[in-house]
C-alpha cells in the first residue's frame, strides 16, 4: 500500500527537492526520502522501498535513485535554498568544511570499490578498508544552544585511477584527483551561494593545503583555513622596493622561516581565551605574516602550543585574527562527528547497489535527510527530542540532543501525523487493519 500524503510543512521539503527530477519520477523520489527516514534496520534501498510503500514497483526505485546521482548539484543547490537558506539569516560569513570518509563496502561488483586508507579503524579495525571514499563538503552553521553543526549538502565519489578500468565505459566517470574534487565542491558552493553576499571560509584537511586546491580557492575569492606542515618551506616578507628599481615587485621574501625555531623561541608567545568547541579556552599561541609559494602569497601563520606539543595553522586571508582561525580548526570536528552519525545513525554506505550512478545517488540521499533532521530540530526544545526519562532514573543529566535523537523525534511526529490522517479518512476495518499492519512492519 502507498503512503497518505503528510501535510506538515517540512515533509513538504520531500516533494520541493524531488521537483529537480521529471515530474513522472518527482513523486517517487518523495516518498523514497521519506522511506529513507522511516527505515528500521539496516539502511538497504530496499528498505526505503519497503518503508515507502513502494514494493510493487522497486524496479523504477533503483532508477529514481541512479537519477538523483547524475544530478546531484541541482539537488544540492535547492537543498540549499529550501532548507538551508533560513538557518544563515544571522551569519557573517558562510564557513564550509571539507574532508573525505570512507565507507565500507563488500563484494566484487560493487563499481568504484577499492582498497583505501582506513583514517579511524578503532580498536578491532586494521589500517585499511575496502569500500568507497567519498569527499564532502558541509556547512558549518552556528546553533544558538547547540554549538556548531556541520551541515552536509554535496559529496564526490573519489576512485582510484587504477580501479576504472574495472568500471565499464557506461557507467564510468572522468578520473579526478580528491583536491580537484574540492576545488568543484568549492565551485559549486560560489556558484549557488553567491546571491546571499557573504563571504565564504572553508577549513579543510591539512591533506587540502596544496597548491592545486590553495591556488584555485584564492583565485574565487575564498578563504582557507587549514594545517600546517612542521617543515612547510615559509619565507619572510618581501622588502620594500628600492628607489628607481624596475620590474616585477617581489612576492616572497628571501629569508626562509623555520617554524620550529619559531616554536623553540620563548619570546613572543601570548596567552589568550577563546570560545572553542562551545566554552572558554586557554591557548597560548604566536602568530606572524609569512610567503608560502603553495598560497602564493601571503599567509597567516598561528602557532598553537598544546600538552602534545605545538601545532601551526594558517589562513590564506592575511587580516585573519587568531580567533576566527583557531574558532574554524575546533568547528571542523563536527564534521566527523557528522560523519560518525551518517554511517552509524542514518546508515550511509549500507544501501546495497552496484552502479556509481546509484551508489553516489543513495550516498546523497542519506546527506540530505541528516541536513533536514538538523533542520527540522534547529527551533524545537530539548525536551521535545530527548523525551522524559522516567524509566530510566539514573539517566536524568540534561545533555545535547544527538542527532539519533533528533531524527527519532522526526520519526515519531511522521508517524502520528501519518496515523491522525488515516483515522480522521473515516476508513474501513479492512483499510485500517492494513495501516496497522504497515505500522507494526516500521516498528519490528
Amino acid at each position: 500500500m502507498s503512503l497518505s500524503q503528510p501535510t506538515l510543512p517540512n515533509v513538504h521539503w520531500f516533494s520541493l527537492l524531488a521537483g529537480v527530477l521529471d515530474p513522472r519520477s518527482a513523486p517517487r523520489l518523495a516518498k523514497l526520502l521519506l522511506g529513507a527516514l522511516l527505515a528500521r534496520g539496516r539502511r538497504t534501498v530496499t528498505s526505503w522501498i519497503r518503508a515507502a510503500g513502494l514494493s510493487h514497483e522497486f524496479r523504477s526505485c533503483y532508477t529514481t535513485v541512479s537519477a538523483v546521482g547524475k544530478r546531484s548539484d541541482h539537488f544540492a543547490a535547492r537543498l540549499v535554498h529550501e532548507v538551508v537558506k533560513p538557518l544563515l539569516a544571522k551569519v557573517d560569513r558562510l564557513v564550509f568544511a571539507l574532508d573525505d570518509t570512507p565507507t565500507p563496502r563488500y563484494g566484487p561488483h560493487v563499481q568504484g570499490a577499492g582498497l583505501h586508507h582506513n583514517p579511524a579503524p578503532g580498536p578491532a579495525g586494521g589500517p585499511f578498508v575496502y569500500g568507497h571514499v567519498w569527499v564532502v563538503l558541509a556547512l558549518l552553521v552556528p546553533h544558538p544552544l547547540w554549538n556548531t553543526i556541520a551541515l552536509p549538502l554535496l559529496a564526490r565519489l573519489y576512485i582510484r585511477q587504477k580501479h576504472l578500468a574495472s568500471i565499464d565505459p557506461k557507467h564510468r566517470p572522468a578520473f579526478r584527483t580528491k583536491l580537484e574534487q574540492g576545488v568543484e565542491l568549492m565551485t559549486w558552493a560560489v556558484t549557488w551561494l553567491e546571491f546571499l553576499g557573504k563571504p565564504l571560509w572553508i577549513v579543510a584537511d591539512g591533506a587540502y593545503a596544496k597548491a592545486a586546491f590553495l591556488k584555485p580557492m584564492i583565485a574565487l575569492g575564498v578563504t582557507v583555513v587549514s594545517r600546517l606542515r612542521k617543515d612547510s618551506a615559509l619565507f619572510t616578507l618581501p622588502g620594500p622596493r628600492r628607489p628607481g628599481q624596475r620590474g616585477r615587485a617581489r612576492i616572497y621574501g628571501e629569508e626562509r622561516i623555520s617554524l620550529a625555531k619559531r616554536a623553540g623561541q620563548k619570546r613572543g608567545w601570548t596567552t589568550e581565551t577563546f570560545t572553542l568547541y562551545g566554552k572558554p579556552t586557554t591557548k597560548r599561541y604566536k602568530t606572524f605574516l609569512a610567503t608560502w609559494r603553495p598560497a602564493g602569497g601571503v599567509i597567516r601563520v598561528v602557532l598553537v602550543d598544546e600538552p602534545s606539543g605545538w601545532v601551526a595553522f594558517f589562513s590564506t586571508k592575511p587580516d585573519a585574527t587568531v580567533a576566527d582561525i583557531l574558532g574554524c580548526v575546533a568547528d571542523r570536528f563536527n564534521l566527523e562527528t557528522c560523519f560518525r552519525d551518517l554511517k552509524e545513525v542514518v546508515g550511509a554506505g549500507q544501501q546495497q547497489v552496484r552502479f556509481v550512478g546509484a551508489n553516489i545517488g543513495a550516498f546523497h540521499m542519506c546527506l540530505w535527510t541528516f541536513t533536514m533532521t538538523e533542520a527540522w530540530a534547529w527551533t524545537r526544545k530539548e525536551s521535545e527530542m530527548v523525551g522524559h526519562r522516567s524509566a530510566s532514573p539514573w539517566d536524568d543529566e540534561p545533555r545535547r540532543p544527538s542527532h539519533a535523537d533528533k531524527r527519532r523525534a522526526w520519526r515519531r511526529e511522521l508517524l502520528s501525523q501519518e496515523i491522525h490522517a488515516f483515522l480522521s479518512a473515516g476508513l474501513s476495518e479492512r483499510e485500517i487493519q492494513a495501516q496497522a499492519e504497515w505500522l507494526l512492519g516500521l516498528a519490528a
